[in-house]
C-alpha cells in the first residue's frame, strides 16, 4: 500500500531520449523560424543574419554547457528553480520560478496565437469573417479566437492524459518538420542554381553590418528557448542523466541549423528584390509558393504547423513542471503540486496554465511580439541563475541538495562566461538604445507580472520558509518528486 501511494504521488519516468530531443528542438523552432526571415533579411541582409545566428548559437551553447553540468548533479523535475534555490536560497528560487513561468507560459500563448496565422493563408475565407475589433491595427476575427482556444484546450488534455503520448506526438511532428525543411531547402537551392537570381546579401544602405548582427543576436534567448525545457523534465528521464549535456548541445545546434537552413531557403526564394513580396500576409510562404508551386507551399504549411504544435506541446510540458515544482516547495498553493491519480501528470497545473493562456487569443497578432519580449526576459533571468549555480558547483564541488562534484576550473570559467552572456541578453532588452529594447506594451505587461509576483511572494512567504531544509530536500531535490 505504501509503495502504491508513493507511486501515485510521483511522475512517471517514461521520457525516452528521442522524445526529449524532439521536445527541445520542436520547442526552439516554432512559428518565428518560418515567418520572421523576411523581416530579418529586409533589415539586415543575408550575411548579417547568418553571422548573427552563428554567434547566437555559440552563445547559447555556452549556456547549454552550464545547464548540462548542473543537471548532471541535480537531475530532478524543475531544473532552473532547483538550481537557483540550491545556489542562492528560497527567495531567489521563487524569483527563478516566477521568471520561468513568465517565459514558458508566454510561449504557450505565443504558439496558440500563431496557429490562426497559418490558417489565414490556407482558408482565409473561413478565418477572416465575423470581425470583433482591432488591436494595434490587427483585426481580431471570431474564428481565430475559437481556433486558438481549441488548440489550447486540446493540448492541455493531451498533456494531462499521458506524457508518453505527448512525447510520441512531439517526436513525429519534429520528424515531419525536419523532412519538410530539407525538401524546401533542396527545392529553393535548385531554383537558385538553375535560374541564378540575385540575392539580398548585404545590409541595407545606411545600416552598419555589426549593428545588424547585434539585432539578430538579440533574438537568441527567444529563438533557442526550448533546450532549457530538458532539465525541467529530468526527473522523468527513462535514460541516464549523464547524457544530458550532449542532448542539450545536440538540440541547440540542431535548432541553429534549422534556422539557418530556413533563412537560406527564404533568401533563395525571395531573390534580390524583397519589396515585391511586401504586404503579403506571409511573405516567405508566398515566395516558396512562387518557386516550388503548391507543393512547396504545402510543405511550408506542414512545417510551420509542426513547429507551432511542437512548441505548444513542449512548453505546456515545461511550464507545468515549473508550476508543479513551485507547488512542491510551497511557492504556490498545494493544488499546483497534485498529480492525476491515474495518469500521474500535474493536471491542475496544466489547467491553470491553459486558463491564463486563453486570454492571449483575444489580442491577435499584435500581441505576438509583446509575448516574445516578455518571454526573453524570463528566460534570460533563469539563464543567469543556472550559470551561477554551475559556477559555484564547479568552484567548490558542493552545493546544498546537489551531488558532490570534483572542482573543475574550466567549468567554473564557463559558468562566469555564461553569467556574462545572460546579463548581456538582459541589457539588450532593457537598455533604451538597444535594438532589442522592450516595447511599451511589453514593459507594462512585464511590470504587472512583477508586481503580482511580489504580492504572491509576500502572501506565501511564511509557507516558503516553513519547510525545513530536510523536507525541502525530500520534495524538491529527490530524483523523483
Amino acid at each position: 500500500m505504501q509503495r502504491s501511494q508513493k507511486s501515485a504521488q510521483t511522475l512517471q519516468q517514461n521520457l525516452k531520449i528521442s522524445w526529449v530531443y524532439a521536445m527541445a528542438v520542436g520547442s526552439a523552432v516554432g512559428w518565428g523560424a518560418f515567418v520572421l526571415p523576411y523581416e530579418w533579411l529586409s533589415s539586415s541582409g543575408l550575411w548579417a543574419v547568418i553571422t548573427g545566428f552563428v554567434i547566437g548559437t555559440m552563445l547559447i551553447a555556452v549556456i547549454g554547457l552550464n545547464y548540462g553540468y548542473a543537471t548532471r548533479a541535480l537531475p530532478v523535475t524543475g531544473g532552473g528553480i532547483a538550481f537557483a534555490l540550491a545556489r542562492f536560497g528560497r527567495v531567489h528560487g521563487f524569483i527563478a520560478g516566477w521568471s520561468l513561468m513568465l517565459g514558458y507560459v508566454s510561449i504557450v500563448s505565443l504558439n496558440a496565437s500563431a496557429v490562426p496565422l497559418v490558417l489565414r493563408l490556407i482558408v482565409p475565407e473561413v478565418m477572416m469573417q465575423l470581425p470583433l475589433y482591432s488591436v494595434s491595427g490587427w483585426v481580431i476575427y471570431a474564428p481565430e479566437v475559437a481556433v486558438s482556444s481549441l488548440f489550447l484546450l486540446a493540448f492541455a488534455y493531451l498533456n494531462v492524459k499521458n506524457t508518453a503520448l505527448s512525447g510520441w506526438v512531439q517526436f513525429m511532428a519534429v520528424v515531419l518538420m525536419l523532412l519538410s525543411v530539407a525538401v524546401i531547402l533542396f527545392g529553393t537551392t535548385s531554383h537558385y542554381v538553375n535560374f541564378g537570381d540575385t540575392l539580398a546579401l548585404t545590409t541595407p544602405q545606411g545600416v552598419n553590418f555589426w549593428a545588424a548582427v547585434a539585432t539578430i543576436v538579440a533574438f537568441a534567448p527567444w529563438a533557442y528557448v526550448g533546450f532549457d525545457g530538458i532539465p525541467q523534465v529530468a526527473g522523468e528521464f527513462f535514460f541516464d542523466a549523464k547524457k544530458i549535456t550532449k542532448l542539450i548541445l545536440a538540440s541547440i545546434f540542431s535548432a541553429g541549423f534549422l534556422y539557418i537552413a530556413l533563412i537560406v531557403a527564404a533568401s533563395f526564394a525571395l531573390g534580390g528584390d524583397l519589396t515585391k513580396f511586401a504586404g503579403n500576409s506571409w511573405e516567405i510562404g508566398s515566395a516558396i509558393a512562387q518557386v516550388m508551386g503548391k507543393f512547396g507551399l504545402s510543405l511550408m504549411v506542414l512545417a510551420v504547423a509542426a513547429g507551432v504544435l511542437t512548441g505548444l506541446n513542449g512548453f505546456y510540458v515545461a511550464a507545468s513542471r515549473v508550476v508543479l515544482t513551485m507547488g512542491k516547495s510551497q511557492m504556490l498553493p498545494n493544488a499546483a503540486a497534485k498529480l492525476h491519480e491515474r495518469y500521474r501528470t500535474p493536471h491542475l497545473a496544466i489547467y491553470a496554465i491553459m486558463a491564463v493562456c486563453l486570454i492571449s487569443p483575444w489580442f491577435g497578432r499584435a500581441a505576438l511580439l509583446w509575448i516574445v519580449d516578455m518571454a526573453s526576459v524570463g528566460i534570460a533571468i533563469t539563464f543567469f541563475y543556472v550559470c551561477a549555480c554551475s559556477h559555484k558547483l564547479a568552484t567548490t564541488g558542493e552545493i546544498f541538495g546537489m551531488k558532490r562534484q570534483q572542482p573543475n576550473q574550466v567549468q567554473a570559467w564557463i559558468g562566469v562566461l555564461g553569467m556574462a552572456i545572460a546579463l548581456g541578453f538582459l541589457l539588450l532588452l532593457f537598455v533604451p538604445q538597444s535594438a532589442a529594447f522592450l516595447s511599451l506594451p511589453a514593459r507594462i505587461a512585464l511590470s504587472v507580472w512583477a508586481v503580482v509576483g511580489v504580492l504572491f511572494y509576500f502572501f506565501k512567504r511564511r509557507d516558503i520558509f516553513s519547510l525545513s531544509d530536510e523536507a525541502l530536500r525530500q520534495v524538491l531535490f529527490a530524483k523523483i518528486l
